[in-house]
């Protein structure tokens, strides 16, 4: 299931109409911020070598922005662009004008860690069966109504307790619970690029590779400069129709498909996942223009996942995904010319397997998370030589 992905129409019941600003002010943020995190300070505990910072030591300067008059600065991190005026904040809630100058207000403020199988993200021709260190910060620049981590996304830095954990010292802690690969996940890794940037080139010194799991509602140039340290990104590609991005994540479609064939076009590993909401991304239509795009844009190779809803946040009025809607979505897909689609957050293993696209051959088996099976010599099926693309040492 996409991690912090979900977005739909407001329901009758939930938080309908209420903005993460009316969470916050009513302090229902915080207050469920805590709920979270009394799960993740369980996994702190068990991971040595976290410790409490404070405020101060996890701001830092932020890149990716313009100065204007009277102090007024432009971020130009993501497509919202923001006009923040001296003292304020931008939508992220995550940085903050300081008389002129931009600061993040989140570097090495770890708001949860844990370990999870790179098939969680989901990464699928990522190195399988390997486990990857995940951390992630408060803030987003999305606000999607049925975001699964809200109490992370949707809160402001200060509302969460945080471990000050910077790049190096989370690097060797990766590396000490026997971690090769660490993940930006959960919420939208964007928001701490700087954070993700500087952990990415430490682990790169340290033999440990980075990855992203975003929205990919993202500017150019931070992309490109990630791109240049991270191994994989996912990017969840919600809806192929801009009035969904508007009204249930208020953002824009347009930027999102200028991301993913950025990311491409950088040669790193790029899988995408369309999280498919009962009545409101799941026509034929609609699925059979993702898939037609995802073809002509990005290839034939690149890995799709249709991942099942469940209801949360704002949007509890809808089932979850039924498993036919999902096979569906995948059939639709393979017939436009896709090699590997899969369909997550279901038991069923069978579109969850990795086929060789010349002789059907399972060369990657998996079950909830697990590997069950490896038919791949360096990167090729073991019955037919045919390559098959990914980072598979």
């Amino acid at each position: 299931m996409p991690e912090g992905d979900p977005g739909a129409n407001p329901g009758p019941s939930g938080n309908q109409g209420l903005t993460r600003r009316d969470l916050l002010k009513a302090g229902i943020g915080a207050a469920a911020a805590l709920g979270v995190l009394g799960g993740a300070a369980a996994i702190s505990g068990r991971v040595s070598g976290a410790a409490r910072g404070s405020p101060s030591t996890w701001v830092a300067p932020a890149r990716y922005y313009r100065k204007l008059a009277k102090r007024y600065v432009k971020c130009q991190l993501c497509p919202r662009h923001c006009y923040v005026a001296p003292g304020a904040r931008g939508f992220c809630e995550v940085r903050e004008n300081r008389r002129g100058e931009y600061f993040t207000l989140v570097y090495g403020r770890a708001a949860s860690v844990s370990i999870d199988p790179v098939e969680k993200k989901p990464f699928f021709h990522a190195l399988p069966g390997s486990p990857i260190f995940s951390f992630v910060t408060a803030g987003c620049n999305l606000e999607c109504n049925n975001c699964q981590n809200y109490q992370l996304s949707q809160a402001r830095p200060e509302a969460l307790p945080a471990m000050d954990l910077p790049p190096a010292p989370l690097v060797r802690m990766a590396k000490q619970h026997g971690c090769s690969l660490i993940a930006g996940t959960y919420s939208e890794p964007t928001v701490f690029c700087e954070y993700l940037l500087d952990v990415a080139k430490e682990g790169n010194k340290r033999g440990v590779r980075t990855m992203m799991v975003s929205s990919g509602f993202t500017e150019r140039q931070p992309i490109i400069d990630l791109c240049r340290e991270l191994t994989a990104i996912k990017i969840d590609l919600k809806s192929m129709r801009h009035r969904f991005y508007k009204s249930n994540s208020q953002g824009a479609l347009k930027p999102v498909l200028s991301s993913v064939e950025l990311v491409k076009k950088q040669g790193v590993w790029l899988e995408i996942v369309c999280l498919v909401i009962p009545t409101l991304n799941d026509s034929e239509a609609e699925i059979k223009d993702l898939a037609r795009w995802v073809r002509t844009h990005v290839g034939v190779d690149v890995p799709l996942h249709f991942s099942r809803f469940h209801p949360a946040y704002k949007l509890t009025r809808l089932p979850p995904t039924p498993y036919k809607t999902l096979t569906r979505c995948a059939a639709i897909a393979r017939a436009e010319g896709l090699h590997y689609v899969y369909v997550g957050n279901v038991p069923d293993a069978r579109d969850q397997a990795t086929r060789c696209p010349k002789c059907a051959t399972i060369v990657i088996g998996r079950q909830n998370f697990s590997i069950t099976a490896r038919h791949l010599e360096d990167g090729r099926c073991a019955s037919c030589r045919q390559p098959i693309p990914g980072i598979w040492s």
